[in-house]
């Protein structure tokens, strides 16, 4: 080998090695500490009162409160109603998630308040950290 061509193949393998570092540090990051995720705007919670999130880290969660209320009364679950997968709705005036397929209903604390479903939901602690909805 000449050293044209080791210095060619030199190149090449360090910018080939180099590669997955570079994408690393340009990716946009959703975790803002070690176990707290990302999943949207006080400004978003604040619109409706709710923040459905589809593709957290998490999976799907649904985020019930406002800045308002800062940690202490928000509510954070996985939205798929264990029975056969629908997505809940939060039924604020009753303070549950009811299910609009089969009429399962859960407690703010996702458990099961009436049947078909016999799985509660599954929870998350949430809190708000400047201006992001956080979960974990």
């Amino acid at each position: 080998m000449n050293r044209r061509d080791f210095i060619t193949s030199f190149g090449v393998g360090w910018i080939a090695s180099s590669l997955p570092v570079a994408l690393a540090a340009c990716s946009a990051q959703t975790t803002i500490s070690k176990d707290w995720q990302s999943v949207g705007t006080i400004g978003d919670l604040d619109k409706t009162g709710q923040l459905l999130t589809k593709n957290s880290p998490l999976g799907p969660v649904l985020v019930v409160g406002t800045s308002k209320t800062k940690t202490n009364n928000l509510i954070a679950v996985n939205p798929i109603c264990t029975h056969k997968g629908c997505t809940v709705e939060w039924k604020s005036d009753a303070k549950k998630f009811e299910c609009p397929c089969h009429g399962a209903e859960y407690g703010a604390d996702g458990k099961v308040q009436k049947g078909p479903a016999k799985q509660p939901l599954k929870t998350y602690a949430a809190k708000i950290e400047g201006n992001s909805v956080l979960v974990k």
